[in-house]
């Protein structure tokens, strides 16, 4: 499996940002309300990422050696799939809430009571704990290239080569 490129994570933000201006514009102009996500999708969002986390972190302690038993193989590919997951949904929320911000601030002047920029800035934040948390869980769950090599504590031999470029966790024997 391949690491994430964070510029593809941008890429993503940045296309979305455009979609969600262009989308606030249009609402705007048929009197329409705003596509913002409501405050209780954060609840989930947060579960979402301390899920995330708490499995990583898991997978961080068998690599480090604090755990002594054996590590479930399809756990940690779950945990490294679920990082990725979270880390793409992350900047698209992240991207689309930031182009209703930006269609927002326009306005700012004429409404200074904007509720729905607030609610958009707070969902931006949680898209971008997301983007965060994945990225950091996906590092958790990285082999380091020293035990590649055979010079490893926990887990004995290794499949793949000696690179250890994109090799994972769960690729251990």
């Amino acid at each position: 499996m391949k690491a994430m490129r964070p510029i593809a994570l941008l890429i993503i933000a940045v296309v979305l940002a455009g979609a969600g201006w262009l989308t606030v514009v249009a609402t705007n102009r048929y009197g329409l309300a705003s596509p913002v996500l409501p405050a209780s999708a954060l609840v989930t969002m947060g579960v979402i990422a301390a899920i995330t986390l708490i499995m990583g972190i898991r997978v961080l302690r068998w690599r480090n050696g604090k755990k002594k038993s054996m590590l479930n193989p399809i756990l940690a590919a779950r945990t490294l799939i679920l990082a990725q997951a979270c880390a793409y949904v992350g900047a698209m929320l992240l991207g689309w809430h930031a182009g209703i911000v930006v269609e927002q601030l326009r306005i700012w002047n004429f409404r200074s009571d904007q509720p729905v920029l607030w609610l958009a800035l707070i969902m931006g934040g949680g898209g971008l704990v997301m983007v965060v948390v994945g990225l950091v869980v996906e590092r958790f769950c990285r082999i380091p290239p020293e035990d590649l090599e055979g010079g490893g504590t926990a887990g004995g031999p290794r499949r793949g080569d000696a690179k250890g470029e994109g090799e994972y966790a769960y690729l251990r024997d």
